[in-house]
């Protein structure tokens, strides 16, 4: 008998292959992406959306951690466009108001 006990199991390109944490992909967030880009912020929300179509097609190709990974980047850019629609809106209202109030002839009724 050897002291060295049983040699470990061989592995093929030094990694083993990933399993997958759960049996379904994380949230994609697709839905919440698209309404903040048609309601928000067109721009911010595109990066949204990529970020959302990743997540299945990641977890079906075996990146399990990289659809988790696009799953939180796809939330995180959601909440980033609402939060800037919601604050350019309230800015545009201000300052049509303020606008609306410094012109000339209009009455103030404070």
């Amino acid at each position: 008998m050897s002291d060295y006990g049983t040699p470990p199991p061989p592995s093929y390109g030094g990694m083993p292959p990933a399993q997958p944490p759960a049996t379904e992909p994380p949230s994609n967030y697709l839905v919440w992406a698209i309404l903040a880009t048609i309601f928000c912020c067109l721009p911010l929300g595109i990066v949204a959306i990529v970020f959302s179509a990743q997540v299945n097609s990641k977890w079906n190709a075996g990146d399990y951690a990289g659809a988790q990974e696009s799953s939180a980047k796809a939330k995180q850019w959601t909440i980033i466009t609402a939060i800037v629609g919601v604050v350019v809106s309230v800015l545009y209202i201000i300052g049509v108001v303020a606008l609306g109030m410094s012109m000339p002839g209009s009455t103030n009724s404070f």
